[in-house]
């Protein structure tokens, strides 16, 4: 396999924020989405007790690296934050597309290959 050292991060708001047992499935849908192979978990915690910070966190270990996504669903539209990196290659546009299901009112990402730097892409086709 080539390495590619290929991140990207979402900061979402969206109207229909997953609940904890949904992101864990969601996770695992995106894994098998991108084509990369479940190592661990998906590993999840529903923090109801912090307000400000309540809602799920995910995170699932995958061959190549790893997805972690925080919910906020205290704020309206909910907040959500993605981070998928990995060292295998994989197409943004999937992961866009994935969280459709959430209802996204503003998206904003980052795309990054990070194998000699931080340097950001442009994902557009």
């Amino acid at each position: 396999m080539e390495l590619v050292h290929k991140h990207i991060i979402l900061r979402i708001e969206a109207n229909l924020p997953p609940k904890e047992q949904e992101l864990k499935k969601w996770m695992v849908e995106l894994v098998d989405k991108i084509g990369m192979k479940v190592l661990a978990g998906p590993i999840s915690a529903d923090i109801d007790y912090m307000p400000g910070n309540n809602g799920p966190t995910c995170v699932v270990i995958i061959e190549t690296s790893h997805f972690a996504c925080h919910v906020w669903n205290d704020v309206d539209p909910a907040l959500i934050q993605l981070d998928v990196y990995t060292c295998g290659p994989f197409d943004p546009h999937k992961v866009i597309e994935h969280i459709q299901v959430w209802e996204p009112t503003k998206v904003e990402y980052k795309y990054l290959d990070r194998e000699f730097g931080l340097n950001e892409i442009s994902i557009d086709k």
